[in-house]
């Protein structure tokens, strides 16, 4: 039996090594132009071969070419100050466009007789008022007021709650969008998650040190941002990450972008987790959104 093994896996061998000639023959004279001797090893050889070079030039044309910016974790120092000032020239012409707006609008009402052009004391203010805060209140206006700032006076609840749990530290909100899903302990969902447009920047919410910035096939691009007084914020989902762990970054700093990434995710939003000494709180009871 061993000798019958030994015969085909020889035999096997010798037709994988057996070499085949291919010959070229001129079709008038049948003379022999060309002749190449192949086998089955050779060919698996070339095939090898090709597959090697043609995964080296891919991974070339990665590493050496902007493509690599695509893959997650590998955002070049270039195209993150690129990026950054792309948000900050977006956010400078969304402010102009707004005040521009606000001007044609209020001109509309100074022409259309809403407003006196008396009551405004220099042009610029156009941009910074509408009809609402220039027309006079109206009697039901002044006393509802009246009847709301009577009933707070003495309210100093949430003054003092906010006060207190903060001590004084006035939180940035981490991006711009609304709340999706909120803090809920009960079923381990321990942040909110803020619906947010693709793209958009995500900020650090107090100044801190970066601790963590990597990838995760779950939660996609994370960055975490140790803060003082013990506070730990954390910032899933993201599009790309605009800082390294030991970085240190100010309050309200741009420090990734909003994302999809990672495999718990249902569209862009942020993750946004708030820890205060080793315990996960309500990201609500201290930011305002």
């Amino acid at each position: 039996m061993a000798k019958k093994k030994k015969w085909l896996t020889k035999a096997l061998w010798h037709n994988f090594k057996f070499k085949y000639k291919i010959s070229i023959f001129n079709e008038n004279t049948l003379e022999e132009i060309a002749a190449i001797h192949v086998s089955k090893l050779n060919g698996l050889s070339v095939l090898l071969t090709v597959l090697i070079v043609l995964f080296a030039i891919a991974a070339a044309i990665i590493a050496f070419t902007p493509l690599r910016n695509y893959l997650p974790g590998y955002m070049n120092s270039e195209v993150r100050s690129q990026i950054m000032d792309n948000i900050l020239r977006m956010d400078s012409l969304e402010n102009v466009l707004e005040r521009q707006k606000l001007y044609i609008m209020n001109i509309h009402d100074i022409f259309s007789g809403n407003i006196k052009p008396d009551t405004i004391t220099s042009m610029e203010n156009l941009t910074a008022v509408r009809e609402d805060s220039l027309l006079a209140r109206s009697e039901r206006e002044e006393e509802f007021r009246k009847q709301y700032e009577e009933a707070e006076k003495y309210n100093l609840t949430t003054a003092i709650t906010i006060q207190t749990q903060s001590d004084g530290v006035i939180f940035f909100p981490p991006t711009r969008g609304v709340i999706s899903s909120s803090f809920d302990e009960d079923i381990s969902h321990l942040g909110i998650d803020i619906a947010a447009n693709l793209g958009e920047s995500v900020v650090a919410v107090l100044e801190g040190t970066v601790i963590l910035s990597t990838y995760t096939a779950e939660t996609g691009n994370v960055i975490m941002v140790q803060h003082s007084q013990e506070f730990v914020s954390v910032y899933k989902h993201c599009e790309g990450l605009l800082k390294k762990v030991g970085d240190q970054v100010k309050a309200g700093e741009s420090i990734a972008l909003v994302g999809n990434t990672g495999t718990l995710t249902t569209g862009p939003h942020l993750h946004f987790e708030l820890w205060h000494r080793g315990k996960a709180v309500n990201p609500t009871s201290y930011i305002v959104f």
